[in-house]
C-alpha cells in the first residue's frame, strides 16, 4: 500500500488549529496516525517490531516525495526515547557534521542517544558518507536517512552494510483520499469538487500526499461560495506538473525497463503508456529511438525483419519532424515492435558466437575459402579446392566453411515464429544438402 507523506498527517477531528500551511496541520503526533505504511508500522512491519523492543537501528528510507520519510524519523525518535537531530544534506557541510557528532558524544555521556536524521542523504559524496561510520558503529548516534534515489546506487556499501534499507510505497488512491478528509475536517468545510474532479486532483498528486495538501489549500483560498469545480475548471485552477520523473536518476531506468519488458510481452497498450510516462517527463525521444533499435534486433530478429526498419524509420521520422509531430513514428514503432512475433535466436546466436571465438583463439579459416591474389600464395595453397557455390547444383556446394581444428557447432537456432519458420525450412534444406554432398565425398 501506499505511504504517509511528511509532515501530512495529524489526528482528525481538531476544532483549532495553528496558523500554518496545511501539510504542516496535518503533521501526525503518533505512528499510527501514518497513512499507508501498515506494511512497515502495523503487526509484524520491521519498524513495528523495532518500537515494540524499544531498540532502533540505523535505517535508511527510500521512498517517493511525500511518503512520511521525515515524519516516520521524527515519531520513531519519539516511540523509541531517542533525542531527535535533524539534518539536510542540500544545507549541511563537514562543520554541521561535526557539530552534531559533538552534540551527540555529549548526549551519550548522561545516558541520552541520538537519532541522527538525514533528510536527501545522498546528496553527501562518498567521503562524507565514510564520515558516518565510526559514530554508528560506536553508538553514538542511530543514523535514520531519507533518499529518493535507490541506495545501491546513491549510497556507498560501508554505509549500506550497517544500515537496514526500508522501502516506503507512494501513496494510492485510498490514502489519498483518507488525506483529503482529514484536510476537510480541520477546514471544517467540504473541498468544492465534483466526484469527478475530486479523483482527478488525487491523480495529479501522482501519489505525493505533500503535494496533494498543497493542492487541496489552493482550492480552499476560493470563495467559500463557489460553486463545486469539475475537472476541466480544475486544471484551469492548478498548475499540473508532470509525473514524477528524473531522466538521469533510477526512475529513468525504471521506466525504459518496463518499457522493453512490455513490448517483449507483447502488451501494446502497456507499452504505449510507458513511453507516454517517459514522454510526458521530459526524456529524450533520441534516447527511446535508440532502445527502439535495440529491441527490434534482440526481442524480434529474424522473426520480423521489418521491425529493425520500422525503428529505424522512427528514428528517420523524428530527426526529420522533431517534437511533438516525430514522436508518432514512435508510437508506429512501439505498437509494431509489441505486436510482431518475438525471437531472440540472433541475440543468442551472437552470444554463442562470441563464446567460441574466446575459446577457440585465433584459428585460421580453411585454405579452400581464402583468397590467393599473388602466385606464392596459390602454391601455398591458397584458395586450393574452393568449389563456386554457384556452378553448384542448386547453388549449394555443401562446403566446410568452419577452422580445420574446429567442429561445426551451430550458434542460429531460429524459433518457430514468424519469418523465422521459412528460415528453419531454408536451415533444414541446406542442412540435407550438406549430409548429401559429404556422403558422395566419402
Amino acid at each position: 500500500m501506499s505511504a504517509g507523506g511528511d509532515n501530512l498527517f495529524a489526528a482528525a477531528g481538531l476544532e483549532t488549529a495553528p496558523a500554518g500551511p496545511l501539510a504542516d496541520r496535518l503533521r501526525p503526533k503518533i505512528l499510527d496516525e501514518i497513512i499507508g505504511q501498515d506494511h512497515l508500522l502495523k503487526g509484524e512491519g520491521p519498524l513495528a517490531r523495532m518500537v515494540q523492543a524499544k531498540k532502533l537501528a540505523s535505517l535508511i528510507l527510500w521512498g517517493p516525495p511525500g511518503t512520511g520519510k521525515t515524519s516516520i524519523a521524527r515519531l520513531l525518535a519519539d516511540a523509541t526515547g531517542l533525542v531527535f537531530a535533524p539534518l539536510s544534506a542540500v544545507f549541511s557541510g563537514v562543520a554541521d557534521l561535526r557539530k552534531v557528532f559533538d552534540e551527540a558524544r555529549k548526549r551519550r555521556a548522561i545516558g541520552q542517544t541520538t537519532l541522527l536524521f538525514v533528510d536527501e542523504i545522498h546528496r553527501f559524496n562518498r567521503a562524507q558518507q565514510d564520515g558516518f561510520l565510526p559514530y554508528v558503529e560506536d553508538g553514538t548516534v542511530v543514523l535514520v536517512g531519507a533518499t529518493t534515489e535507490n541506495p545501491s546506487f546513491a549510497l556507498n556499501s560501508a554505509l549500506l552494510s550497517r544500515a537496514s534499507v526500508v522501502v516506503l510505497h507512494r501513496l494510492d488512491d485510498a490514502a489519498l483520499e483518507a488525506l483529503l478528509q482529514r484536510a476537510e475536517v480541520i477546514e471544517n468545510r467540504a473541498l468544492p469538487l465534483t466526484a469527478d474532479a475530486r479523483a482527478a486532483l488525487r491523480a495529479m498528486a501522482d501519489g505525493d500526499g505533500r503535494y496533494l495538501l498543497n493542492m487541496a489549500e489552493q482550492i480552499y483560498t476560493l470563495p467559500p461560495s463557489t460553486a463545486p469545480l469539475d475537472s476541466e475548471r480544475l486544471a484551469e485552477t492548478l498548475q499540473k506538473r508532470a509525473p514524477l520523473y528524473d531522466k538521469t536518476q533510477d526512475e529513468h531506468y525504471n521506466l525504459i525497463s518496463a518499457l522493453h519488458k512490455s513490448m517483449r510481452g507483447s502488451d501494446v497498450d502497456a507499452a504505449l503508456y510507458w513511453m507516454a510516462r517517459m514522454l510526458v517527463g521530459g526524456e529524450d525521444p533520441l534516447y527511446i529511438c535508440r532502445r527502439l533499435v535495440r529491441f527490434a534486433a534482440e526481442d524480434v530478429g529474424m522473426a520480423d525483419p521489418n521491425a529493425l526498419l520500422q525503428a529505424l524509420a522512427a528514428k528517420e521520422m523524428y530527426d526529420f519532424l522533431g517534437s511533438p509531430e516525430g514522436e508518432l513514428g514512435l508510437v508506429q514503432a512501439v505498437v509494431y515492435l509489441a505486436t510482431a512475433p518475438k525471437s531472440n535466436a540472433a541475440y543468442k546466436a551472437e552470444s554463442r558466437a562470441k563464446r567460441a571465438a574466446r575459446e577457440h583463439g585465433s584459428l585460421m579459416p580453411p585454405m579452400h575459402i581464402l583468397n590467393a591474389p599473388t602466385k606464392m600464395m596459390k602454391e601455398l595453397g591458397y584458395n586450393k579446392g574452393y568449389a563456386y557455390d554457384h556452378d553448384a547444383e542448386d547453388g549449394f556446394s555443401g562446403q566446410n566453411y568452419f577452422p580445420e581444428d574446429m567442429e561445426r557447432q551451430v550458434f542460429y537456432r531460429p524459433v518457430e515464429r514468424g519469418f523465422e519458420r521459412e528460415i528453419l525450412k531454408r536451415l533444414d534444406y541446406w542442412q540435407k544438402l550438406r549430409n548429401k554432398r559429404q556422403a558422395e565425398e566419402k
